[in-house]
């Protein structure tokens, strides 16, 4: 029955104009004629801020931390619930902080579960929701720096002339229609191409042919299996020996001897998950799914998912992931020359479980000026210093770190505070943080963009704490932007 039928699908539109063409004409086009020019200039705003949500996920992580299931039945409840509103009113001012608070935590926002997704959807909201729109208002968010990108809600006027306004008005997609840099469509396009090209090598035949020259997977895996257990062989740290060392044994070093507990057990699942291999390829030992799935990933370079379990959240490939294990090895090691100290600088992002290291900052704080712990918060102050090396001595009230990236924005280091990217600049590397700990009153100032900082490019569950940085612009505008240090 199921072959011979015709089946039909409803899929949402792609593109911006597509979803606000869409989101307007769920309405009746009686509904639209006979409400009163306010509630007109209000339902277009809804609309658009609804497309926009709709469209934003396309961007991924830097769209949203999370997928969310919106539809037009939320547009829908909430046009009644506007409608409700307009009716009690009668007229009088319009309750902007009812309806943000009814589209941004009840109908879109019981969707959204992350904290940063719905502060984005109330920025959205704060936008577009105000006297302004009942007029003409641009509908791009800060979108005044750019040249011809442009889009005006229409004054009221028939359900025909606001199809036609859409039509005419609205350019091609751009992300500066939802806040963003036009690098987040070079972000995202270069995302779709790596994720078609890494399928399609997996789709590669696996056997070489015969007087090509060319490498079996089993012999690339080999080869890349002997360099590691010929590098990582013989490493590990000697914890215990550590500990009777030292006099005191502080937050930081507390922190510095819990990564090496977790290095040496990443080193020890290497060597074992390398060894047994290596058994299967001499057939001593019979190949398991667990070996053979070990010598795919390293045959195509990527991470295996036993050794992934037993260390950090990474997207990097297996060569770069194996480079940056090493980076993080050396710093443990350099720190074991004086483990009484802390290094000048630390590299936060090659610690695994990096919040330890912040809490410790509350920790020594607390416990140097006689402090409740528990009304501490951590405070970063950017320096000038792009390098390690430029840092003389340790930070007299907190410490030193280095290692973040900013995308979506850079940092304007000359006049230390965030500014718009460069074109094609898809990171921007922070200089040397001072991470120091502060009362919860002397963290609340001004001028301020509470940036999430995270592990990895995915966002989502890797987040672990905000950086405060300086900001001439509304913090709203990176909020949109989907800023973050990487």
């Amino acid at each position: 029955v199921l072959n011979r039928c015709i089946k039909l699908t409803n899929e949402p539109p792609t593109g911006l104009k597509a979803n606000l063409k869409r989101a307007w004409c769920i309405f009746p086009k009686d509904y639209i004629e006979e409400a009163d020019s306010k509630t007109k200039s209000i339902l277009f705003g809804l609309c658009h801020f609804h497309s926009i949500m709709m469209e934003r996920k396309l961007f991924g992580p830097m769209g949203f931390n999370m997928k969310y299931p919106f539809s037009v039945g939320d547009l829908r409840d909430s046009a009644t619930c506007l409608q409700n509103y307009m009716d009690n009113s009668g007229g009088g001012k319009i309750p902007w902080q009812d309806l943000k608070y009814i589209f941004g935590e009840i109908m879109y926002g019981g969707h959204i579960v992350n904290d940063f997704d719905r502060l984005l959807a109330n920025e959205y909201l704060n936008f577009y929701m105000k006297d302004e729109l009942l007029d003409e208002m641009e509908m791009y968010p800060f979108a005044e720096d750019e040249k011809g990108v442009s889009f005006m809600s229409p004054a009221p006027t028939t359900f025909e002339k606001y199809i036609e306004h859409i039509d005419v008005t609205m350019g091609s997609e751009t992300p500066i229609a939802f806040g963003l840099h036009p690098n987040a469509e070079i972000d995202f396009r270069t995302q779709q191409s790596n994720a078609m090209f890494s399928t399609i090598l997996e789709l590669q035949p696996r056997e070489a042919a015969e007087g090509s020259g060319a490498a079996t997977p089993q012999q690339i895996a080999e080869n890349v299996a002997s360099e590691l257990l010929e590098k990582f062989g013989e490493k590990s740290f000697d914890v215990e020996d550590l500990i009777r060392g030292l006099d005191e044994q502080g937050p930081y070093q507390n922190v510095f001897i819990q990564e090496m507990d977790i290095m040496n057990v990443l080193l020890v699942e290497i060597r074992r998950s390398i060894k047994e291999l290596q058994l299967g390829f001499a057939g001593e030992l019979t190949m398991s799914d667990s070996m053979e799935s070990l010598m795919t990933s390293l045959f195509l370079d990527k991470i295996p998912t036993t050794w992934a379990k037993k260390s950090w959240p990474s997207l990097r490939p297996l060569a770069s992931w194996i480079s940056n294990f090493s980076d993080r090895l050396a710093q443990l090691e350099e720190w074991m020359n004086n483990p009484s100290e802390i290094p000048r600088v630390t590299w936060l992002s090659g610690l695994v479980n990096p919040t330890s290291f912040l809490t410790a900052i509350c920790q020594v704080t607390a416990q140097k000026n006689q402090w409740e712990l528990d009304k501490l918060v951590t405070f970063t102050d950017v320096t000038k210093r792009l390098n390690a090396d430029d840092i003389d001595s340790s930070s007299r009230d907190g410490a030193y770190i280095i290692g973040l990236s900013m995308q979506g924005a850079r940092w304007d280091a000359t006049n230390v505070h965030i500014d718009k990217s460069q074109p094609k600049e898809m990171f921007c590397r922070m200089p040397v943080i001072n991470v120091k700990a502060v009362t919860k009153e002397k963290a609340n100032v001004g001028g301020i963009y509470y940036c999430p900082v995270y592990m990895t490019e995915m966002r989502g569950p890797t987040w672990f704490f905000n950086a405060q940085l300086k900001t001439k612009s509304s913090p709203a505008r990176w909020v949109l932007a989907g800023v973050a240090l990487i």
